[in-house]
């Protein structure tokens, strides 16, 4: 029984495991889009919000303003074990967390992509939901280009009786007999 083994094993020892979390966050914070596979990125939003939120709660602090540096600054450094780029770290207390004060949680979405050619692995888009909701989170379609049309005898001698008729427009006409 898994009794008091909550989260994925990733295939990883746990150092190796938090280290692959870690650089995920700060990937997810510094580019707002991530793309991995879906085990990964369900993982690593149960790793990233906790690290929003309390960002976000030390700027909801009131009160004594010596207090509340210093409860900032012990925000910062508890941020900062997992948050190891200090420019992403300025980002996350000057950017995200002012744009997500009023969000009661749910700061990160999951958006699964199909599988992936190598190796036929679930991929995801986990990216922040106040960041990109202009855009679309679905693939886009490939564009199929014509098919190029066979040169046939007859599609050349009409082509050349034709004046100033490709061989594409050629081909589109009904054959004559």
């Amino acid at each position: 029984m898994r009794h008091g083994n909550k989260g994925r094993k990733l295939g990883r020892t746990s150092t190796h495991r938090r280290a692959t979390l870690n650089a995920l966050a700060t990937s997810l914070l510094q580019h707002k889009k991530i793309r991995t596979t879906v085990a990964k990125a369900k993982e690593t939003r149960l790793h990233v919000e906790p690290i929003i939120t309390t960002a976000k709660r030390s700027l909801a602090l009131t009160g004594d303003e010596k207090l509340i540096s210093i409860q900032r600054v012990h925000a910062r450094r508890q941020v900062g074990r997992f948050i190891k780029d200090n420019d992403v770290l300025k980002t996350l207390f000057t950017e995200i967390a002012p744009k997500v004060a009023n969000r009661p949680g749910g700061y990160t979405r999951v958006v699964k992509l199909g599988r992936r050619l190598g190796d036929s692995a679930e991929m995801a888009i986990l990216e922040l939901v106040d960041w990109n909701e202009t855009g679309s989170t679905t693939p886009k379609a490939k564009v199929s280009k014509p098919r190029p049309t066979r040169r046939t005898a007859k599609t050349a001698k009409l082509a050349a009786e034709t004046p100033g008729a490709t061989n594409a427009d050629v081909a589109d006409l009904p054959p004559q007999e």
